[in-house]
């Protein structure tokens, strides 16, 4: 099994700045990369961004590129998102997520653990 627990979430302006971050505990090992999914009110959960163990590569979605950053610290088993120039339409609970399959990295079931979530609204 594998913990994640999220933090960083909260209530910002448009165009401020907010740090995301996941701590992984447990059997770490097991996942090939983390990643950090959003869900609104009445929509699906989508990808935002992820990053892998082994070489560092990340991944962005269209939305946050050139806004968002996905980075890690192993020595603390953390990944980090830091949001820039955000925007009301970033609102959404953030997830984190531990990816362990084969499937495409922006895929939601490639990944088999998930923290609970942390609220991110900006205000316009």
């Amino acid at each position: 099994q594998v913990q994640l627990v999220e933090s960083g979430g909260g209530l910002v302006q448009a165009g401020g700045s907010l740090r995301l971050s996941c701590a992984a505990s447990g059997r770490t090992f097991r996942s090939n990369a983390m990643g950090w999914f959003r869900q609104a009110p009445g929509k699906e959960r989508e990808f935002v961004a992820a990053i892998t163990w082994s070489s560092s590569t990340t991944y962005y979605a269209d939305s946050v590129k050139g806004r968002f950053t996905i980075s890690r610290d192993d020595g603390k088993n953390t990944v980090l998102l830091h949001m820039n120039s955000l925007k009301p339409e970033d609102s959404a609970v953030y997830y984190c997520a531990a990816r362990v399959s084969r499937w495409p990295i922006f895929e939601l079931k490639g990944y088999d653990y998930w923290g609970q979530g942390t609220q991110v609204t900006v205000s316009s």
